[in-house]
């Protein structure tokens, strides 16, 4: 019986052994998706306690506490740090065959040295010494630790990025990018957010946004300004793909009538969201970027928690919107013109999978290898079942060598070991493979394999 957490953790077999521990452990990281915010980095911040770093602003545990019976006070609420701790403490052993068990306690081995088993009886020990050594953690001592070399963030158009500056200025050695999230300029289906956040848009890009080609013109300069902090990544998050046709004067149309707090009609927010997308795609396809769409998420499903907590509260789950069709239009119609920039789908709903492993081929455009990307296991597919089946989907129907790999997806600065669950979970993949005598024992390829999806890909993908 093997022990649980040990240092051949989802290795199987001696050649998945020998994959992970001698190609894919000691690759640095490239996290090219995440939710960290740029100021924490700038400051170096020092986190207080465990908690802090670990609980706030971590959905996936605020999710499983409430399934667990815990009171959203000692969640979300004005409970103590201490006290959100120990629930959280006594909800893991309930965790298990959740991700949230395995991810739970790789980031207590890592960096904390803690190999215990976290629950309500060992909460208090294991709390204290997690504050004791974050004491000698602060952010970039983190980022260190595991070997970060690339990292981007996910910055809305109206955002100064003054903290991004400040970073740069700093003399840190990990490479702080910003990454384009213009959402908001595409959500159309409530105007007061909306016109609230076009005024907010105007004001940064110094712009009297009076018409939809104005609209864009102010995006776009935020998009130049973005692309001179060294931005070179777009990300957006799409119920689905949006590919309807359209004209400016009907983008105009209803440009005026939610600009006068009318509300658009579905076919009208679906030709608003295809166009505004379709132009941002174009200039990325001219400054080189990659695109990122983060598809399939039924969010806010709750109103009460959302009224409650706003946006990424723990109440987001898998759509089911049909995707090939548009998606296939969509890319098209940016091919056709020589404006498809190197992109990445990536989706969250699993009936979907070779859907998407199956677009990308259609729109490789034989000079960038992989230059389209059906992306890593995401949000509910980031788990060991998730990854699998991404990757064999992908070996199935493309090129699993040319895959780019992980990212985290993440808000919190101790997720980094998700990049070792997922080396481990893709070494085991091959390595069973080999022992099996579906593939070569051919280590010096394969192990290159593995080096690249873990890292050399992302690293010559991306304009970075």
């Amino acid at each position: 019986m093997k022990h649980f957490l040990n240092a051949d953790f989802l290795l199987q077999t001696p050649t998945a052994q020998q994959l992970y521990h001698d190609y894919a452990a000691k690759m640095p990281i490239i996290d090219y998706h995440n939710h960290l915010p740029p100021a924490e980095i700038a400051e170096n911040k020092r986190f207080d306690n465990i908690t802090e770093i670990w609980l706030k602003g971590d959905h996936y545990k605020w999710r499983a506490m409430r399934s667990n019976g815990v009171d959203e006070n000692n969640i979300t609420g004005n409970a103590d740090d201490y006290t959100k701790f120990k629930v959280w403490a006594a909800t893991v052993p309930y965790t298990m065959r959740n991700p949230l068990y395995h991810w739970t306690h790789l980031e207590l081995q890592k960096p904390f040295g803690i190999a215990d088993l976290l629950n309500e009886s060992t909460a208090e020990e294991i709390y204290n010494r997690c504050n004791e050594k974050l004491k000698t953690l602060p952010v970039h001592s983190l980022l260190d630790y595991f070997s970060v070399e690339i990292l981007c963030t996910t910055d809305d158009p109206c955002d100064d990025l003054r903290f991004h500056q400040q970073i740069k200025q700093s003399g840190l050695q990990v490479n702080v990018l910003p990454a384009f999230r213009p959402d908001k300029a595409m959500s159309v289906e409530d105007p007061k957010s909306f016109n609230t956040y076009v005024n907010a848009l105007g004001a940064a890009a110094d712009i009297n946004i009076s018409n939809y080609r104005l609209l864009l013109e102010a995006l776009k300069k935020r998009h130049d300004f973005f692309h001179n902090t060294g931005c070179r990544i777009s990300d957006h998050g799409l119920e689905t793909m949006y590919a309807d046709d359209f004209t400016l004067a009907q983008l105009e149309e209803s440009f005026n009538k939610i600009r006068n707090g009318n509300k658009l009609d579905p076919k009208e927010v679906s030709r608003f969201k295809s166009a505004t997308l379709h132009f941002i795609c174009e200039w990325n396809a001219e400054k080189q970027w990659t695109q990122q769409f983060h598809i399939g998420a039924l969010r806010n499903n709750n109103s009460r928690l959302l009224q409650r907590l706003g946006a990424d509260a723990g109440v987001d789950s898998i759509g089911d919107w049909s995707v090939a069709q548009p998606m296939s239009v969509f890319f098209n119609r940016l091919d056709k013109e020589n404006k498809l920039a190197k992109t990445i789908i990536y989706n969250n709903n699993p009936a979907h999978n070779a859907v998407y492993a199956t677009m990308i081929g259609n729109f490789q455009d034989g000079i960038t290898p992989g230059k389209i990307q059906f992306g890593s296991g995401w949000w509910f597919l980031d788990q060991k079942n998730g990854m699998e089946e991404q990757m064999n989907v992908l070996s199935n129907m493309g090129l699993l060598s040319r895959f780019v790999g992980m990212t985290t997806d993440s808000r919190s600065f101790l997720s980094w070991p998700r990049h070792e669950y997922f080396r481990r979970i893709l070494c085991n993949l091959i390595g069973n493979d080999i022992e099996n005598g579906l593939l070569p024992n051919d280590m010096a390829w394969l192990g290159k394999m593995v080096q690249d999806i873990s890292y050399n890909n992302a690293k010559n993908y991306f304009n970075l």
